[in-house]
Parts: C-alpha cells; structure tokens; sequence
C-alpha cells in the first residue's frame, strides 16, 4: 500500500528544504563562514515567503534576529552566492534565494510601489531572448554568462 498524498507532498517537502540548506551550508563551507542558526533562519525564511522580500518583510513574517543581524547576514549570503539582492522601484533592497536554488525567472518591478514578483516565460521565449542578447552584441567581444531581465511597470494593485 503507498503513502497517502499528503505523506509523500510532505516527504517532498522536507527533502526540498534539506536540498536548499545543504546547499547553504555547503557555499558557506567553500567561503570558510559557518551555516549558523540565524543564517538557517534567513534562507528559511527567504524559502517559505516564496518571492524577494525586504527585510521589514522577513521581520513581518516573524524573524526572531534583530535588523541590524538580518542585514550583516544577507551580506554575508549574498556574497557566498546563497541569495540574490534585487532592488524595486522603491529602491529598498529585496533578498531572493540565489537562481540555483528557485530556478531561471524574471521579475516584475512596480514603479509605483516598488513591489517585485517573479514570473517565468517559456522556453522558446528564453532561447529567443539568448538569441537577440547575442545579436546585439556581436562585435563587442563581450561573452555573455546567463541574463536578468526586470520588467517595469504598474501592478495590479496599484493599477
């Protein structure tokens, strides 16, 4: 007899979260910095709140380190290549877990509020986008590693 659903959806669930702290941990490891509990908490929270958030954000969401511990570790995991820093139309600063982690998506950067979500496009559109990169800057000798792309515009909220 399997596992009811919800058994395995945890199971899932859990080995998920495990991936994304042995990933942590082991970019931490490679910088010589340890994966402490107020890190763990950070990229946990950063997992859970499922798009970039600020750290007002995070605090909102029950974060039990002070701002000024928050900030220094996002450097800290930034650096190390464990989260991205993404700044909205706001200018505030917003941490998402690092594209390894979450996977290829864009954002969407509301000019009015500053809000950024993320969105994915097909990968015909990816390839087309590679394609118009490389198109562009034939002659530069520039070599080209991956893209962002932000999109700006007004949210639905806002609209």
């Amino acid at each position: 007899m399997s596992p009811a659903p919800e058994i395995e959806a945890e199971a899932e669930a859990d080995a998920e979260t495990q991936a994304v702290h042995d990933f942590a941990g082991q970019r931490l490891r490679d910088a010589e910095q340890m994966y402490t509990k107020g890190r763990r908490e950070l990229v946990m929270l950063l997992y859970e709140y499922g798009r970039p958030a600020t750290i007002l954000q995070l605090i909102d969401q029950g974060a039990a380190l002070t701002q000024s511990s928050m900030y220094r570790n996002m450097v800290d995991l930034e650096t190390v290549g464990v989260v991205q820093k993404i700044t909205g139309g706001d200018d505030l600063a917003r941490y998402e877990l690092a594209e390894e982690l979450i996977g290829h998506h864009h954002h969407l950067i509301c000019t009015e509020c500053g809000s950024v979500d993320d969105f994915v496009v097909p990968a015909s559109t990816e390839r087309g986008l590679d394609a118009g990169f490389k198109k562009a800057l034939v002659g530069t000798g520039f070599q080209i590693h991956g893209h962002r792309l932000d999109v700006l515009g007004i949210c639905a909220e806002c609209g």
